[in-house]
């Protein structure tokens, strides 16, 4: 018996949802949600969205132990950065957790890292789409999924928690930025964001702006200032030993 949550690619609702990259055909991913010991615990996809004319390419991670049980997993969604867009998917390993995670690190928690076309930016219908993919493909404890991006990700974190304030149960921002004006439908979705103070790409005060305005309308913030830090604010904010058991604690309210 497949485990719960196991996608079938003969039902109609499910057919043509997923494809792996390195033929992983229909018959063959029968056969290892079947064994589910078996998962890769680095798969390349290929996602078939609704609204979208090609599948939305992503890297997905699973943790140690997915494969032995059967309860829903926390899922982290991680976005990257305008310097990592374009059609090379091995792009998206270059920072942050994807980074960490093909390295060895071990996250308690299934990983997905999208891929983001050239010139393009975060599409929030699509993102929206990806969490329904990935509910009905993983088993995903659909209370515990967050969210964190650098640069123009955190930007898409913002911008996503703002839109969708249901998708997620919090989101950590690196180097963000957003509309202060519209950050306050994200108040019941905690945040932890980080930043340098000597960032010329994306100056502090961009995502301070967001934090201050979701503070004034009752919003849960901890918002962490690297001094003489530059734009790359990501490499101490993804080795900080705080944010994976911040992440695994939040729940969407």
């Amino acid at each position: 018996m497949k485990p719960a949550h196991c996608p079938d690619p003969t039902r109609p609702d499910t057919a043509g949802l997923i494809t792996r990259r390195t033929a992983l055909t229909a018959p063959l991913l029968m056969t290892a949600c079947a064994h589910t010991p078996t998962l890769p615990r680095e798969q390349a996809l290929a996602l078939a969205l609704p609204g979208r004319a090609t599948p939305l390419r992503a890297w997905l991670h699973l943790p140690r132990g997915y494969g032995d049980e059967t309860r829903g997993w926390p899922l982290l969604v991680f976005l990257h950065g305008s310097g990592e867009r374009g059609d090379d998917l091995d792009r998206v390993k270059v920072h942050g957790p994807p980074k960490h995670a093909a390295a060895g690190r071990d996250y308690p928690f299934i990983l997905c890292s999208p891929l983001l076309e050239a010139n393009a930016d975060w599409h929030l219908p699509t993102l929206h789409a990806l969490l329904g993919a990935l509910r009905a493909g993983w088993r995903v404890d659909t209370q515990r999924i967050t969210a964190t991006g650098l640069s123009r990700g955190g930007h898409g974190v913002w911008r996503w928690a703002a839109a969708y304030p249901n998708d997620l149960a919090a989101i950590a921002p690196v180097c963000g930025y957003a509309d202060p004006s519209a950050v306050c439908r994200a108040r019941h979705v905690p945040v932890r964001a980080y930043h340098g103070d000597a960032d010329t790409v994306v100056p502090l005060a961009e995502q301070q702006a967001c934090v201050d305005a979701l503070r004034d309308c009752g919003g849960t913030v901890s918002f962490i200032i690297y001094p003489g830090v530059g734009h790359d604010a990501w490499t101490p904010a993804y080795d900080d030993p705080a944010l994976v058991p911040w992440l695994m604690a939040q729940r969407r309210a």
